[in-house]
């Protein structure tokens, strides 16, 4: 056989897209930057970046996190550091056409994260925004000031975060994952907001405080209260153990 020579396959080039997702204001949110490069310079995305030679896809997330929002990923199975973010990964693109520049495989990356400050540009962004996520998948993107008209978001980043978005949607449904929206101490009532806000719909409170208090392993109480949402005392609470829930958390049909 002859040797492998890999000049004679055509190069190409791997990046890592993050779909961040918090929830702010009671609305689920991601977040864009506006690119400072070409291609595409101007126009909002997803933040993310190439891999590096001597990295791998959960490092390069990791970094591409850090460097342009400047939060801070952790481990699924250990607690949150503060303004920490949940992180893993979501699929795979490689349209030969979805990048300009060169044959670009992206491995698209999903990120949750309680509600959290402004974020940081870095990197190759000129700026960094929360932007509902409804407005940001409107056909014309929909971050443009007043009067001035706004572009999709670039490359095939729309696609990304509408996928990510249905990810976490159905995910939180049979796991734990709504608590990563969540501080380290919540109410019931602040993570029916979460569900509320992820799925687009509203809850009834008296039933979500019956299945999410019933869910073994879903919710333990810390033994404090808090009185930040007004009326009453409110019992606090941190993600319990489990994983997965049994059973489920069922999305209302719309």
């Amino acid at each position: 056989m002859p040797p492998y020579d890999p000049s004679a396959f055509p190069p190409f080039a791997v990046t890592v897209d993050l779909v961040v997702l918090t929830v702010r204001k009671h609305a689920l949110c991601a977040l864009a930057v506006r690119r400072g490069e070409p291609p595409f310079q101007g126009r909002w995305a997803l933040p993310g970046g190439f891999v590096r030679a001597d990295e791998d896809l959960e490092a390069a997330a990791a970094r591409e996190l850090a460097e342009e929002t400047g939060l801070h990923a952790h481990c699924p199975a250990g607690p949150p550091p503060p303004y920490g973010a949940h992180l893993e990964q979501l699929a795979t693109y490689g349209d030969p056409k979805r990048d300009p520049r060169m044959r670009v495989v992206s491995v698209a990356h999903l990120v949750l994260a309680p509600d959290l400050p402004a974020p940081t540009a870095g990197g190759d962004a000129h700026s960094a925004r929360w932007a509902p996520v409804e407005t940001l998948l409107e056909q014309d993107g929909g971050l443009g000031r007043e009067g001035e008209q706004s572009a999709p978001l670039a490359f095939d980043h729309a696609r990304i975060l509408a996928d990510g978005v249905e990810r976490a949607r159905s995910k939180i449904e049979y796991s734990s994952l709504a608590t990563a929206f969540c501080p380290q101490e919540f109410t019931v009532g602040e993570l029916r907001r979460v569900y509320e806000a992820v799925w687009g719909v509203a809850l009834d409170p008296r039933n979500f405080h019956r299945k999410v208090t019933g869910t073994p392993g879903f919710l333990v109480p810390t033994g404090g209260t808090t009185t930040r949402q007004g009326g009453r005392p409110a019992q606090l609470f941190r993600a319990g153990g489990a994983t997965l829930l049994n059973p489920p958390m069922l999305r209302p049909e719309v």
